[in-house]
């Protein structure tokens, strides 16, 4: 499922990252690889903040929906 419809506080595993080749490679230099636990940490508007690597960032809705844990 997509990051945007995980629920907030709770860990997940990144299982695969959707998109171009640009945007796969912008995720995976932010921290977001296969097997990676990333844990939402709040939703304002359908953009995300997320905790991964010791790293909070912020998605937007189009690129957490590229997401899928």
């Amino acid at each position: 499922m997509p990051l945007t419809m995980v629920d907030t506080g709770a860990a997940n595993t990144v299982k695969q990252i959707r998109g171009k080749d640009d945007t796969r490679h912008f995720l995976a230099s932010l921290g977001f690889t296969e097997g990676a636990t990333v844990t939402v940490v709040c939703s304002l508007a359908g953009n995300l903040i997320v905790q991964i690597k010791d790293s909070r960032i912020a998605l937007s809705q189009q690129m957490a929906s590229r997401i899928l844990v």
